[in-house]
């Protein structure tokens, strides 16, 4: 199956009923989990990257990368796509990099202060009309997810406003919408298990009412496993306690209209944690092989069980190859 692009992989969702995890990688390592973690159980899949953070010596080299190894799973569709594109520039050279999807951010300035609505419409207006006239899918962010940042404060969350989806949506052409509903990014989530009045669930079936032919997409979505922080804690780390989106949460947003999942922490805190045991149960070995294997496959097994949660699983024979030409004259108003 050739790449596929973020609108044929939701629009397939929307028919079947499940959400596609979009399962952030920074390298070709945590990339080639995600992939098998797919081909195990059948499923379509979104790889996503954020610009300027691999292991690789470029962004460049990284994606190269990543379509080398994309080319040998020709059984499954693959989205590539752009996580939080802070500006056009950025989404621009992952389209020439061959993305089939970017998220363009508009919602916060370079500054990280919250953008004015009319801002964000402007920049992912822009991004969409080149984006569509490749064939390349868009996500835009209505609010901000808001989260935690590596200087340990946290950065604030506006959630999103339904009234505006319909304009929003209108003005960009956008093919999905990140919604902020009190979910956020990183490993420090919640202080406490979220309820109703952290997670504002009922906000997804309100925009989803507005605009019911965009996607929308579920961010900040980790569920952050006691287990996983427990043992990065038994080998080194300093974890404090805290709480992620739960499962059922998920589960049921799937059921209100998201269509995509997205995922890093939970990826991370598996993937680090077997890498930090593996380091202390061998304390004679500088190989990197042996703990980047056992770090592979707990994310492997961690991205699987998503994919079941999702209802993605036994979905990847569903599609058909459409290339971004024929995209493109969708996008134009043509027939294809």
């Amino acid at each position: 199956m050739a790449l596929v692009t973020l609108r044929q992989a939701l629009d397939e969702a929307r028919r079947g009923g499940y959400a596609v995890g979009a399962f952030n990688v920074s390298d070709v390592v945590q990339a080639e989990a995600v992939l098998d973690a797919a081909a195990e159980t059948a499923s379509p899949t979104i790889l996503a990257a954020l610009a300027g953070v691999t292991a690789h010596a470029s962004d460049e080299r990284f994606w190269a990368g990543l379509h080398r190894l994309i080319d040998g799973y020709p059984e499954l569709p693959v989205v590539l796509h752009l996580d939080h594109g802070p500006h056009p520039a950025v989404c621009l050279r992952a389209m020439d990099h061959g993305f089939t999807s970017v998220m363009i951010d508009g919602s916060l300035r370079a500054d990280g202060t919250p953008s004015s609505f009319a801002e964000n419409l402007a920049v992912t207006a822009e991004v969409a009309a080149e984006a569509h006239r490749r064939g390349v899918s868009v996500e835009g962010e209505l609010g901000t997810i808001g989260g935690s940042k590596t200087d340990g404060s946290r950065a604030a969350i506006v959630l999103a406003d339904p009234e505006q989806a319909g304009e929003f949506v209108a003005a960009t052409g956008v093919d999905a919408l990140a919604v902020a509903i009190g979910t956020s990014h990183g490993a420090y989530k919640f202080d406490t298990p979220p309820d109703s009045t952290v997670l504002h669930m009922t906000l997804i079936e309100k925009i989803a009412a507005r605009v019911p032919d965009t996607h929308l997409v579920m961010h900040g979505s980790s569920s952050l496993p006691a287990e996983l922080r427990e043992q990065n804690n038994r080998h080194g780390a300093r974890l404090p306690e805290s709480w992620g989106v739960p499962d059922s949460e998920k589960v049921r947003s799937i059921a209100m209209g998201v269509r995509k999942i997205n995922q890093g922490m939970d990826s991370h805190l598996a993937f680090t944690g077997a890498v930090r045991e593996a380091l202390g149960a061998d304390p004679l070995n500088v190989d990197p092989a042996p703990y980047l294997r056992a770090g592979r496959a707990a994310m492997q097994r961690m991205v699987a069980a998503r994919m079941r949660i999702f209802g993605q699983a036994g979905h990847a024979g569903d599609y058909r190859a459409r290339s971004l030409t024929e995209m493109a004259v969708r996008y134009s108003g043509g027939n294809a």
